[in-house]
């Protein structure tokens, strides 16, 4: 659940809805929401974008590090 939790604290601390985020990470809105809600995991190419997107690594987005 890492995923979802970080997604949803680092789209809050850019001011984002989820609609503004899943259309800078070009993937659809349901896609974008599953993903936060913990429904569905994002492939490797969407983690890289959304690990981009916010300024974070990919094993911070998962919760392999806390840094």
């Amino acid at each position: 659940m890492k995923l979802a939790e970080r997604m949803k604290m680092l789209r809050q601390k850019k001011g984002l809805r989820q609609e503004d985020a899943a259309k800078e990470l070009d993937i659809s809105m349901s896609a974008y929401c599953r993903y936060e809600y913990g429904k569905r995991e994002p492939n490797a190419s969407v983690l890289w974008r959304m690990a981009d997107f916010y300024g974070v690594s990919v094993d911070y987005l998962i919760g392999r590090t806390d840094s």
